[in-house]
This record gives C-alpha cells, sequence and structure tokens, in this order.
C-alpha cells in the first residue's frame, strides 16, 4: 500500500505551514516543510557569505549540505533551525534561491526521499504539480497578498522584529512574481488541486475543510 501524501500549495504567506502542521497532527503524519528546506539552503549561503546572484556558488554549497526533516524540525546539516531561517533577510532572497534548476532538483530527490519513508504532508510551490504530480490529495491554499502580507508581519512582529507593514507586503508580491515566472517549476495550481481561499476563513476553518476533504477523497 503506498503511503499518503497531501500536497498543499501556494504563495508565499498562504499560512500553508501552520495549516499543514495542524492536519499533520490530527492525522499522525510526518509535515514537510520544503519551503523551509529552500530557507536553510538560503540560510546557510547568507551565513558563508555567498552573494545569491553567484549561482555556481549557491549549486556548489549544495553539494556539501544536508537537510532533513526530523519530528517537524528542519535540520541543516544535523542542527535544528526554526527560527532562524524565518528573518526578512532569507525572506527576501529565498525566491532567487529556489528559482535555481540545480538547487530544485537536489531539494526534489531529498523530499521524494522522506515521501517514501512514511506518510506525509508537504507544502511549498510545486509539490503537486512537480514533486508529488501523482497524488491524489491536492490542495491549492491562497489569500490576497494584503491579508498574507498582514499575516507574515504579525508573525514577526510577535517575534520581535521592527518591521514596516507595506514592505512586507511589497516583499510578498514580489516573490509571488518570482515563484510564478521562474521556468524551472513555477507556481501555479495543479489541474485536479482544490483551491481554498482562506483570506476571510479562520486556519481551524480551513485545517477542518481540508481534514475533511483528505479523510472524503480516501473513502
Amino acid at each position: 500500500m503506498e503511503n499518503l501524501v497531501i500536497a498543499i500549495d501556494g504563495p508565499a504567506g498562504a499560512g500553508k505551514s501552520t495549516i499543514s502542521k495542524l492536519i499533520a497532527k490530527n492525522l499522525g503524519i510526518n509535515y514537510i516543510d520544503t519551503g523551509a528546506m529552500y530557507r536553510a539552503i538560503t540560510y546557510k549561503c547568507l551565513e558563508a557569505g555567498i552573494d545569491i546572484a553567484d549561482i555556481q556558488s549557491v549549486i556548489d554549497i549544495c553539494q556539501s549540505t544536508d537537510v532533513d526533516f526530523v519530528d517537524n524540525c528542519i535540520y541543516l546539516d544535523g542542527t535544528c533551525l526554526n527560527d532562524e531561517i524565518r528573518s526578512l533577510e532569507v525572506s527576501s532572497n529565498v525566491s532567487n534561491v529556489a528559482k535555481i534548476p540545480q538547487v530544485r532538483e537536489f531539494l526534489l530527490q531529498k523530499q521524494r526521499e522522506i515521501g517514501k519513508r512514511s506518510d506525509v504532508i508537504l507544502d511549498g510551490r510545486d509539490v503537486g504539480t512537480h514533486i508529488f504530480p501523482d497524488t491524489r490529495y491536492k490542495f491549492f491554499l491562497n489569500a490576497s497578498a494584503e491579508e498574507r502580507g498582514r499575516r507574515r508581519y504579525q508573525e514577526l512582529i510577535d517575534k520581535g522584529q521592527d518591521l514596516v507593514l507595506a514592505d512586507i507586503v511589497e516583499d510578498i508580491k514580489k516573490r509571488d512574481y518570482i515563484d510564478s515566472t521562474r521556468e524551472v517549476a513555477p507556481l501555479v495550481k495543479a489541474d485536479d488541486a482544490i483551491e481554498v481561499d482562506s483570506t476571510s476563513m479562520s486556519i481551524q476553518e480551513v485545517v477542518k475543510y481540508i481534514t475533511d476533504m483528505v479523510r472524503r477523497i480516501g473513502e
């Protein structure tokens, strides 16, 4: 019997990771934040002083990098990272790292390996279209750019960062453009994905809707 693979795609700030973690807990399955894997690579590049525009150096650093998920925590070279990869500096650079084909291929193999180990829910930009195109459980989580910016702003403010809301919204729009126009695995809704607009929905409403749909599809 094949493992359960739930794909949650959508643009930056749509609440994919928050929703996916709660669904994983509800269903007792593992959660993989594919975006966090790109953030981890970006974080490592920034920490090493590598210019993100130097594509070959970014590709080279992948060859000496281990990225994995254990107990819903992302590990970079054996160290658990969570808040470190959520800084505005990482957020502002991650889309440019994620559009490098060799980086995507490197992490694609990692994601498929994890998906073969156990039942999983993954969120990202191209889970249902590229990483696991054959899964029956595909969702596209969306919300207005302004609402996504407001959520991300509140999240960072709660962590003590001093930011301007307009800057966050502008960063969200910039990332949308980069993610949707890149040549390799662009952000796009899979033809057979169920779209969920969470602009006026609470987190619990979205979690219940997707959880109910997963169970219905699996009947």
